[in-house]
């Protein structure tokens, strides 16, 4: 699958990504919601596009991504099975198309995509795309608005970028270490063996949680961990994962928020927040943590 997702091809969708922020702001004017009218939205038409879902169907797969990724409250087993069951009929049309008629897209790539022979099944091919379509989109649109949130509750941070764009790429990689993500600590490991980690006695089949976010703001990696440093020269973060469990959609995030906070500080230099960041109100129910909405101005 990591031939069809390279840091390459991804690079190669930087024109197409900045024509929809472009047009996405164009399309808004003060007061908006930035969380509604572009942190969603850019996500889902990008992941849309590489995947080859048709617009009119790109809709159904931010609500049905949203029910996947809910914990508890009015969200039911039977709606995580319904929601699943859309985008796998979706894929499944866009599948067989891409098989008949391939596309210049991902979705093309990935039904081609073969390591030494061995091909990706038809249900491994599909659950990927259902996993591609979920995390293409909620972890990139909760991260946007949590970036801003962070960027424009403390003024100086954002001047810094507006005066000195060359910053965003460390910018955003600091970003990614200091701002949460996730709501909880899941998928758990199990100790195969007896050890100790930490100080910590664990026994063979204990499980076992790692909660990235603790790992991002270790003082004996980073240097003044609780601070954010747009200045900060080696950042060896995990909010990608690491090894084998690395997020295969990490250049696609870092590309879409480089972009976008490029054309943020060049296009709306007086961006500020339309109401104090205390009063905010963030998502509930949720496995990722984000914003409701983001009322700006400018």
């Amino acid at each position: 699958m990591a031939k069809a997702f390279t840091v390459r091809r991804v690079e190669l969708l930087q024109p197409r990504i900045q024509e929809i922020v472009d047009a996405l702001l164009d399309g808004i004017a003060p007061p908006a919601d930035f969380a509604s009218a572009v942190a969603w939205e850019l996500p889902v038409q990008v992941i849309g596009e590489l995947l080859g879902v048709p617009p009119e169907e790109r809709r159904m797969v931010r609500e049905c991504t949203e029910t996947l990724v809910a914990s508890g409250g009015t969200v039911t087993a039977a709606d995580v099975a319904e929601a699943r069951g859309k985008l796998a009929g979706a894929l499944n049309t866009l599948i067989a198309q891409r098989r008949a008629e391939p596309a210049d897209d991902l979705l093309t790539a990935l039904v081609a995509a073969r390591d030494d022979g061995d091909r990706l099944t038809d249900n491994e091919l599909l659950m990927l795309g259902v996993a591609l379509l979920a995390g293409g989109h909620e972890t990139t649109a909760n991260l946007t608005g949590s970036f801003l949130v962070e960027l424009l509750a403390d003024r100086e941070r954002w001047t810094a970028l507006v005066a000195r764009p060359g910053l965003i790429p460390s910018a955003v990689e600091e970003l990614l270490r200091f701002v949460p993500l996730v709501t909880v600590a899941d998928l758990a490991r199990i100790a195969q063996e007896d050890l100790e980690i930490g100080g910590q006695a664990i026994r063979a089949g204990d499980a076992v949680l790692v909660q990235l976010d603790s790992a991002n703001r270790d003082e004996s990696v980073f240097a003044s961990a609780g601070e954010l440093d747009f200045g900060r020269e080696v950042n060896h973060h995990v909010a990608f994962g690491f090894g084998v469990h690395h997020c295969v959609g990490a250049p696609l995030a870092r590309l879409e928020l480089r972009v976008l906070l490029t054309t943020l500080v060049r296009r709306l230099p007086d961006l500020r927040l339309a109401v104090s960041a205390k009063d905010l109100e963030w998502r509930r129910g949720g496995l990722m943590r984000g914003v409701t909405s983001l009322p700006v101005t400018w």
